[in-house]
């Protein structure tokens, strides 16, 4: 979710139809090594893949991955900020723990998380 960071850019601006509950994607990054990418992919998708689809608001994402710099990107559409922020910590907490758990025994590391999170924010498309 997002933090103050200070790389996190954040634009504001009201949707074609004058509203205040204009679309958001919430993006992150993910060292994710090129010899773990696969288990990066199956750790999402028995994880967080099946969970964001039962969410109120959840519109779809876009997994991305940079080979160069061995990241990868997640794009996650929410109809509106209020949606995406009203999930409650515990519930999060609870599939990223599933996630890391999955990601471990994809990886064969013995503790932690084997994709530490590099970034989070939030973007606001342009209308």
């Amino acid at each position: 979710m997002c933090s103050a960071h200070p790389d996190i850019a954040i634009a504001a601006v009201q949707d074609r139809f004058g509203g205040d509950d204009v679309a958001v994607v919430e993006h992150l990054r993910l060292k994710v090594p090129a010899d773990a990418r696969e288990a990066w992919l199956k750790a999402e998708q028995g994880s967080w893949e099946p969970w964001l689809a039962k969410q109120s608001g959840y519109q779809g994402r876009d997994m991305l991955w940079d080979a160069e710099r061995e990241e990868g990107v997640l794009l996650i559409r929410w109809a509106s900020r209020e949606q995406w922020k009203s999930i409650p910590k515990a519930e999060v907490d609870a599939v990223q723990a599933r996630f890391e758990q999955l990601a471990r025994k994809g990886t064969a590391q013995a503790s932690g998380n084997p994709f530490k999170l590099l970034f989070e924010g939030e973007l606001v498309p342009n209308g």
